[in-house]
């Protein structure tokens, strides 16, 4: 309905809300169940999955996020990433509407309230509601909200195939704000809607020295000519969980490093791949249109992905029985 700026009605609350929850939601048919802290309680009707205008995670971007995955009635590193959550927090001076252990445990009510085993766990913190200024001092406390949401497995055909990649335009996060998984993720969306003009998966940043970073939303390693698996360092990306746990698990049969990676290093790598929570682990076999190595999914990439899915529901945390 097109409604002319010359004839806007001026409606009181009870209007308001009736027409609020008979919109269309796009986007909401796989949100199983939320949370959010003002109410504090779970509700499992998406027409009212909204966040106040005046809370700063809005009109500011001064919040954080998390996102988890749910498989096999489990949460995948849900310590882990409450950590960095934590992290994040305290670096932006945000303090949290609860203590964080009682923030654990939200994730796990809302994961049960969706009855998925399947899914993810979007998890917001912003700065608050107060105003529509810049300064945190408007908001007299933090916001919180969580998110579940079912999903369909990933086809074996994503792994199989491998992913292809180019380098981005956009340069790599300054150091300060790499660290900080906060929800001013500009840089990222224009890396993803470059991968998608170049027509491939992904797109790669590196620094103003030349130097790999990170992909939009996972991180890259390579396994270099002497087959050394070889991590950049996270001066201008965020420490990834599956990253850290893909190390930890290649430095049982694998030497490991970390350092800077140059453009020519990625070129002659043997292998290439993604680390991510949602990927786990993706081989990228081709760059810039050119193959790495034999442009086919190497021996490690296929290994570490077993590794790490495997380690990741050994240790999840449970929220249903399957």
């Amino acid at each position: 309905m097109t409604i002319s700026p010359n004839n806007i009605a001026c409606i009181n609350g009870e209007q308001w809300a009736e027409r609020l929850t008979q919109l269309p939601r796009i986007g909401t048919n796989d949100v199983t169940a939320f949370y959010e802290h003002r109410i504090g309680a779970i509700c499992k009707d998406t027409r009212y999955l909204l966040v106040p205008l005046d809370d700063h995670l809005v009109h500011r971007g001064d919040g954080i996020f998390e996102s988890l995955t749910l498989a096999q009635g489990k949460i995948l590193e849900l310590d882990a990433h409450m950590e960095r959550l934590q992290r994040s927090a305290e670096t932006l001076k945000i303090t949290p509407p609860m203590p964080w252990q009682d923030m654990r445990q939200v994730l796990i009510e809302v994961a049960k309230a969706g009855n998925a085993p399947l899914g993810s766990l979007k998890v917001l913190m912003g700065r608050g509601e107060g105003g529509m200024g810049i300064s945190p001092k408007e908001c007299p406390q933090a916001s919180f909200y969580c998110v579940a949401s079912k999903s369909s497995p990933i086809p074996p055909s994503f792994w199989e195939k491998g992913l292809t990649a180019c380098r981005s335009k956009i340069p790599a996060k300054h150091a300060y704000m790499a660290q900080i998984k906060s929800t001013n993720y500009l840089p990222n969306v224009f890396m993803a809607q470059e991968a998608e003009e170049q027509n491939v998966n992904v797109s790669l940043s590196f620094d103003l020295d030349g130097h790999l970073a990170e992909a939009a939303i996972a991180n890259v390693a390579l396994i270099d000519s002497n087959g050394v698996f070889v991590l950049p360092h996270f001066k201008h990306a965020l420490p990834g969980t599956t990253a850290l746990l893909a190390k930890s698990l290649a430095e049982t049969f694998l030497k490991v490093e970390t350092k800077n990676i140059t453009e020519q290093e990625l070129l002659q790598a043997k292998e290439l791949f993604i680390l991510g929570t949602g990927p786990e682990c993706a081989a990228i076999t081709h760059y810039q249109g050119s193959p790495i190595a034999d442009g086919k999914v190497g021996p490690i990439a296929k290994k570490l992905k077993t590794l790490i899915h495997n380690d990741l529901i050994a240790n999840g945390t449970v929220f249903m029985d399957i």
